[in-house]
């Protein structure tokens, strides 16, 4: 059996799925067809339905709940992992509602958090999300809202933060953060689903075994990233929640669907569970 599978180029998710995508496991008959691709475009893949399984950000996945199932396994969820506000000199809060924002995706994760934060901060435009930095540096944006290695780097190219809405949502909910997660059609029988969440298990064991050795599958499509940084990333975003997502994991997933039905964001009821 053949499936598609899609996930981004970051550190995170090539140390999730190397194995399975390389032949390195028992992959149970199933072979891979794997494309990598931003967070935004697997987004919108996603709300198209075009690809099997696919990693997803959470705030998508509450439009597509109805036509893709969450895996236990594969997410990517935590504490202080949270995106961050950004701009070349520090701004009061009260006045980020006025901004000219970047964000690296109407439907990512991150612009929901902003958009629950700051519900009436409506100036947004969607850019990849390693060229935000850039264009609040060079003044076409007054902040950005930054993901990934950005966290990490930030600082170093003369940015300043102005929220870290990964706290926010912490203190305000007391649960986790999701991020991401890794969906299958909601077509596939439940045996199917076990299956391809057992070799995303087994996948992730194969890859925390050999750490802190990277390998080139994921040094080579990290972008211009140092290997320290692509280990904080693992560290960071790869965790006991990706491994199984547990009640504390499940939790925090329904608040998200929660928050965003009370703050108007959720555009469809929920037919069936979040789960295959």
């Amino acid at each position: 059996m053949k499936l598609t599978l899609g996930f981004s180029p970051c550190p995170n998710d090539t140390f999730i799925f190397d194995a399975m995508v390389n032949g390195l496991i028992d992959t149970k008959g199933i072979t891979f067809d794997y494309v990598m691709e931003d967070v935004a475009t697997l987004n919108l893949w996603a709300e198209q339905g075009k690809l099997d399984i696919t990693k997803l950000s959470y705030n998508t996945f509450l439009h597509v709940v109805n036509k893709y199932a969450l895996l236990h396994s594969g997410s990517a969820l935590g504490e202080g992992v949270g995106p961050l506000l950004v701009a070349t000199q520090p701004i009061p809060q009260e006045e980020i509602d006025n901004l000219k924002i970047a964000i690296p995706g109407f439907n990512t994760t991150a612009n929901l958090l902003l958009s629950l934060a700051f519900p009436k901060a409506k100036n947004k435009t969607e850019l990849v999300f390693n060229e935000i930095e850039s264009a609040v540096l060079n003044g076409t944006y007054d902040a950005g809202l930054i993901i990934h290695e950005g966290r990490f780097t930030y600082q170093q190219k003369g940015l300043t933060k102005l929220i870290d809405l990964g706290d926010w949502w912490e203190q305000t909910t007391q649960a986790a953060i999701p991020l991401g997660g890794i969906v299958t059609r909601r077509s596939f029988d439940k045996e199917l689903c076990a299956t391809i969440d057992s070799i995303i298990k087994e996948s992730l064991a194969y890859s925390w075994e050999r750490y802190p050795e990277l390998t080139p599958f994921i040094t080579e499509n990290a972008q211009e990233m140092e290997e320290d940084v692509m280990r904080k990333h693992i560290q960071l975003y790869v965790n006991d929640y990706t491994t199984d997502l547990g009640e504390k994991g499940e939790k925090a997933i329904n608040t998200l669907f929660e928050k965003a039905k009370s703050g108007g964001l959720l555009r469809e009821e929920m037919g069936s569970g979040i789960f295959y």
